[in-house]
């Protein structure tokens, strides 16, 4: 975050010049008041007046436009910043293995609210507050008494903006979290709003959110209170002073101390040296949600480590398991214990156990996506860590339990998005055509209302769930990756695409690509040269089958797996 505040340097180098000599021009109606009382008034001059009054519009008009000015500078540099992070962001919420999924959903939007305070009045309040000297200094000219008075104003104000911090930063920072907690779950509600209303969980799911909501509001509330109780006093101290400002300079008048304009003049300038710490106070709640904002993606960036790999060859298909420990996704609990096995190049292996003996936990660490509390996944021999994410990504065709699709086209989520990464287009309709024929889906595709450019919805909306399976296999198949790791493949398959979901595992071992699957179906684990059973996140048992191997043919249309 530091590296990339000072790459956008130059702007705001540009925002405090401006605002030094913004704050110079705003003496300009102080020094108005003075010459208009001591000049104007005295001499009985209109000439006089009229080109004070030209001479303070031209201030004026100069300090708007100077003003103008920093605003777009500021907004350029709030862009500046979202060029230099934003790919760093969204890529580290991506790439990072450890992050939870609330985290990564919460890592764009953090940034966001740090970027948006960046550009907002609260920091302009900020960016003035350095110089309140300026009026201190101009009070101390027109008389030390009432330069004392400014002074001790700002202290004092300063002293109830501490205090404000002090009351106010732990309970806001556990209400923002909590908010960011509520928000995502009240997301997960809504996006299975119909599956909800199926089960006869609405009713209870509202109150349930609303609970939640107001857990949230009560934080919220106790520290707005208190930041309202702090604002009020300042308003009402600032308001006090300024008065106080004025019967000093009137008791000064009268002493024959100062002039008659340095009366208002006194009252002005002691009010634009406190207005930035009063302003400061009132937009408390947004900037302790921002400076939160900050630490959470400077953390983020912080655990982001340029590491460059070396080239590796093209894997042969070669999979060796050392000691695996693997924790579920919210890290509550083992769900592998220190497992190891070895798959040869071109092998099928098929992966067995009852509900939670760890199945999937283990294809989401072959592939990648879950990362080893221990022991190690080795392709070829090489670590996954040693190798380059994208590089050992593409050669490796992965069907997770959960097989989500992304908006976009059939053809770009099929081609997993190629086109974005600088592939030429002609070289991705090819590639995913043959993937998509390689899973038997093209027909099926080419029978959607828009064929390969049909659009699909945040999660896959507009397809059944079958078809949204074939799609995600012929995602898996793209590419001609050397490793297939399919969780739970027929899942929402009907006997035709049962069919060809063994005719495409049928031709892909026959290439020497190596399959591991993971299935309740006899038929697939028959059809696997070796079996491995999970219990309780062990191996169990790891060899071939007892009963004569299926021969890994396509299923007829109409007949079912065993």
């Amino acid at each position: 975050m530091k590296d990339a505040l000072k790459r956008c340097r130059p702007h705001f180098i540009g925002v405090a010049t401006f605002s030094a000599m913004i704050n110079l021009l705003y003496l300009t109606p102080t020094i108005f008041m003075l010459q208009v009382y001591d000049r104007v008034l005295s001499s009985g001059s209109p000439i006089t007046l009229l080109f004070l009054g030209f001479l303070c519009l031209g201030g004026l008009g100069t300090l708007s436009m100077l003003d103008w000015l920093r605003g777009r500078l500021l907004v350029r540099a709030v862009a500046c910043l979202d060029e230099n992070l934003a790919p760093a962001v969204i890529d580290a919420a991506l790439s990072q293995r450890d992050l939870s999924r609330h985290e990564r959903a919460e890592a764009l939007r953090q940034f966001d609210t740090f970027r948006q305070s960046l550009g907002g009045p609260a920091m302009l309040s900020i960016i003035d507050a350095p110089w309140a000297p300026i009026y201190l200094i101009a009070a101390f000219l027109l008389h030390p008494a009432l330069g004392m008075m400014t002074l001790a104003a700002s202290i004092l104000l300063l002293g109830l903006a501490w205090s404000n911090e002090r009351s106010t930063h732990r309970i806001m920072a556990q209400a923002n979290e909590a908010a960011s907690l509520a928000y995502a779950h009240q997301g997960q509600v809504t996006a299975y709003a119909e599956e909800i209303r199926a089960l006869g969980m609405r009713n209870a799911m509202v109150r349930r959110e609303l609970l939640a909501r107001a857990r949230v509001n009560d934080m919220q509330l106790r520290g707005s209170f208190a930041n309202g109780n702090h604002s009020g006093l300042i308003k009402f101290a600032r308001l006090a002073l300024q008065s106080a400002a004025l019967a000093l300079g009137a008791y000064l008048a009268i002493e024959g101390a100062i002039s008659g304009g340095a009366i208002f003049a006194a009252s002005l300038l002691l009010s634009r040296a406190v207005q930035p710490i009063e302003q400061i106070v009132g937009a408390w709640k947004g900037l302790l949600a921002a400076h939160g904002a900050y630490r959470t993606t400077d953390a983020m960036l912080g655990r982001v480590a340029a590491v460059s790999h070396t080239a590796l060859p093209d894997l042969t298909g070669l999979i060796e398991v050392e000691r695996l420990v693997a924790l579920t996704p919210m890290g509550e609990r083992v769900a592998l214990a220190g497992i190891s096995f070895r798959v040869e190049p071109g092998e099928f292996i098929g992966v067995a156990g009852l509900s939670g003996a760890g199945k999937s936990t283990l294809l989401r660490a072959l592939a990648g996506a879950t990362p080893p509390a221990n022991g190690a996944v080795r392709f070829d021999g090489a670590a996954y860590s040693d190798w380059d994410s994208e590089q050992i990504s593409r050669q490796i065709g992965y069907l997770p339990q959960d097989f989500a699709l992304f908006p976009g086209t059939v053809k770009e989520n099929i081609s997993r998005f190629a086109g974005f990464s600088g592939m030429d287009e002609a070289d991705v309709d090819a590639a995913a055509i043959e993937a998509a024929q390689l899973a038997g889906t093209h027909d099926m595709i080419v029978r959607l209302p828009q064929g390969y450019e049909t659009q699909i919805g945040l999660g896959g909306v507009g397809l059944s769930a079958g078809q949204t399976q074939r799609i995600a296999l012929a995602r898996a198949a793209f590419g001609n990756p050397r490793i297939l790791i399919f969780d739970e493949p027929n899942a929402h398959l009907d006997a035709a695409a049962e069919a060809a979901l063994m005719q495409m595992l049928a031709t892909r071992k026959a290439a020497g690509v190596t399959v591991i699957v993971a299935a309740h179906s006899g038929h697939l684990l028959a059809a696997a040269d070796k079996v491995l059973i999970l219990q309780n996140g062990q191996v169990s048992q790891f060899g071939t089958m007892k009963t004569p191997k299926a021969n890994l043919q396509p299923v007829a249309p109409g007949e079912r797996a065993a």
